[in-house]
């Protein structure tokens, strides 16, 4: 009987592991990030707007989170891999089709990352999570290191610089 105990403490720590490192779909393999941790897998992703900071709308995920785009993938294409995505999760495609409120379905489309992951796109760049940004209507990440933006609900990047930020880099 305590040995019952002792492997069912085991697996639910182990599950909890895996929880608090983010939505991250396949952590083996740099991994992606859902958009919804309690989505079925073969449910989209969700997309939405919300009013967030003095950004105006702007796109968020299935839970509010604001999404950001990065200066250094090109249309179609994701370069933030390694490390970059440990505090940039992206955001999964999902298996089925995107649900989207509030923002057009022409700007909305997937890229195959480097491990044959599908992510979002908006406006063709790939869209991301920032890991410091822990509630919904957080925007911790706009203009880290010059190159992270939030996402208008018109699918372009928003360049206003935020008033004070303590992060630095990627």
């Amino acid at each position: 009987m305590k040995r019952l105990g002792i492997v069912i403490g085991v697996c639910a720590l182990g599950l909890a592991g895996l929880t608090a490192c983010g939505d991250d779909g396949d952590s083996a393999s740099g991994g992606t990030s859902s958009s919804s941790s309690s989505a079925p897998a073969a449910a989209g992703a969700k997309l939405a707007t919300a009013d967030v900071g003095s950004f105006g709308k702007v796109i968020v995920d299935g839970n509010g989170r604001t999404v950001y785009v990065f200066d250094k993938d090109a249309s179609g294409k994701s370069n933030c891999e390694g490390d970059c995505l440990a505090k940039w999760p992206v955001v999964a495609a999902g298996d089925g089709t995107p649900q989207l409120d509030g923002i057009d379905a022409s700007l909305v489309s997937t890229v195959t990352r480097s491990d044959g992951s599908k992510q979002l796109a908006v406006g063709g760049l790939p869209i991301y999570l920032f890991a410091s940004d822990t509630k919904a209507g957080d925007a911790k990440g706009q203009a880290v290191g010059g190159v992270w933006w939030v996402v208008g609900a018109d699918g372009k990047k928003i360049t206003t610089q935020p008033s004070s930020n303590g992060n630095s880099g990627y």
